[in-house]
């Protein structure tokens, strides 16, 4: 008998270490939605402090290029995760691409709208207003529509330079990052011509992690703990943000990325800021089913998705 129990430890220590064997074999790509920022300072982190390698999976972060950005290389398998805002998840899904959440780390909408020369968003009527041509701006297209107000969008790539030299009328913006480019660049910002679309009825949360359904399944392991050591590495960023900084500049040099440290700390504050909930003030890292029908329910009613996208659809099955 003590020898068959001492057959079946063994045999189950084996399966153990194969299981473990097998998640470490694979290479996880994760590719940002962006360039290199403190956007995706959690994920650096986890990278940089051996998160991931401790957790037993082998990541590679890869960003996306303008001729291969982020959805695109997870569509032809280029990359198995990236972060992707709740409603462009919903767009994709809409489309026949099934996508997991696997980890949120916004808990709070950073879009706003800039106005030039002090004048409300609400009261420009037909205004020539910027908007990224990558997307991210489902929200406030659902604005425009709904308050009747009947924006002409002008879509830029990645800058400010045409609402700073007085092509547009308002442009959006998101309060980590182009937010504090206007600010560098002398707009005054006042709550007359600043609308927050978090303070206004959209508060939609933003980046979560996203993989493909078919390979989550297949997956679900690697996935669990890249998720955890993700979040862990976002903990971290929470507690030494000095540090966090240093380690988020190498990438940008790295990179080749054209910011500044004033700009990443700043974007770091904020975007730490976003992560925690307004009702629990905590970092909760989940995705919240109000929002999810919240978004649903305004893009259905606006024309931008053809079905309501469920938070069942967004979640782990178990």
């Amino acid at each position: 008998m003590r020898k068959i129990s001492i057959l079946l430890m063994l045999a189950a220590v084996f399966t153990v270490n194969s299981s473990n064997a097998q998640v470490k074999k694979e290479t996880l790509v994760f590719t940002p939605q962006w360039t290199a920022q403190a956007q995706f300072a959690g994920y650096y982190v986890a990278e940089a402090k051996g998160f991931y390698r401790q957790a037993g999976i082998d990541v590679r972060i890869e960003h996306p290029s303008s001729t291969q950005p982020a959805m695109s290389r997870l569509r032809n398998n280029q990359c198995q995760a990236t972060t992707l805002q709740l409603c462009q998840a919903m767009d994709i899904i809409d489309v026949g691409i099934p996508l997991v959440n696997i980890l949120q780390t916004s808990m709070n909408n950073a879009m706003v709208i800039v106005s030039a020369k002090d004048k409300d968003p609400l009261t420009q009527k037909g205004a020539r207003v910027g908007i990224w041509s990558v997307g991210f701006g489902q929200l406030a297209i659902c604005m425009s529509i709904k308050d009747h107000l009947d924006y002409q969008w002008v879509r830029f790539a990645q800058n400010i330079n045409l609402f700073v030299a007085g092509a547009l009328d308002a442009t959006l913006a998101m309060s980590y990052n182009e937010y504090y480019q206007l600010i560098q660049a002398g707009i005054v910002m006042t709550d007359k011509n600043v609308y927050r679309f978090c303070d206004h009825g959209y508060n939609v949360q933003e980046d979560g992690v996203y993989m493909r359904r078919d390979y989550y399944e297949t997956h679900r392991e690697q996935a669990r703990r890249f998720a955890e050591a993700s979040k862990k590495g976002w903990e971290w960023a929470a507690q030494h943000p000095d540090e966090t900084l240093d380690i988020v500049m190498q990438y940008v040099d790295k990179n080749h990325i054209a910011t500044n440290r004033v700009m990443q700390r700043l974007m770091l504050k904020e975007v730490l800021r976003l992560q925690v909930d307004r009702e629990s003030k905590k970092r909760e890292f989940r995705l919240r089913p109000d929002m999810v029908r919240l978004a649903s329910q305004l893009m259905v009613e606006n024309s931008m998705l053809s079905r309501e996208v469920t938070y069942e659809e967004l979640i782990p099955h178990k």
